[in-house]
């Protein structure tokens, strides 16, 4: 696992055997940044990451120098390995946080641009994220939702929803909040 682009590219990142993750592949990563590149200026973001598993997504956002990361995993382990390898690269503004996802999205009060979700694909329930973000204030308006899933979900009907892109075995759902219209 690599470093795509940024001011961290071509780090190599090698978590340990321990770690239970499925890391989104660098095509995908590759592609993923390509897409959100022409709607963000990362520079200017606060990024959400759920389920982060090694921190790869994460780190990905950092080299691009976003404003600020939020890393959230329950697992110890992986979440132990992110602070480390944050703390190895120099990346100050990544915050990792041990928490389940359902109950840090019900309990956040903080807003970000950019919010990706890679959930297990075998988690039951993980679809609810979809909703958690949606129907909550996590999302700035204007800000992108990115849902990695597997080819057994279609969420083309959801209010807000965007895009899909298709990578390998890889699906990502882009969902955007549309900016509130000001009344006269």
């Amino acid at each position: 696992m690599r470093i795509v682009s940024g001011k961290y590219k071509g780090r190599a990142i090698n978590p340990p055997r321990n770690l239970r993750a499925r890391p989104t592949t660098d095509f995908a990563k590759e592609n993923l940044f390509n897409v959100l590149g022409n709607v963000v200026d990362f520079e200017e973001c606060d990024v959400l990451d759920l389920f982060a598993g090694t921190g790869s997504i994460s780190y990905e956002f950092a080299s691009r120098g976003a404003r600020s990361v939020t890393s959230v995993e329950i697992n110890a382990v992986h979440h132990d390995f992110i602070r480390r390898t944050a703390a190895q690269l120099g990346i100050a503004n990544l915050f990792a946080v041990k928490a389940n996802v359902f109950l840090y999205l019900r309990s956040c009060s903080k807003q970000f641009d950019v919010i990706f979700s890679d959930a297990p694909y075998d988690l039951e329930g993980s679809e609810r994220v979809v909703e958690m973000v949606l129907g909550g204030d996590l999302l700035r308006e204007g800000g992108v939702f990115v849902f990695e899933h597997s080819r057994k979900m279609d969420f083309s009907s959801v209010e807000g929803f965007w895009q899909l892109r298709s990578y390998g075995s890889v699906q990502f759902s882009f969902f955007k909040k549309s900016e509130k219209s000001i009344a006269d």
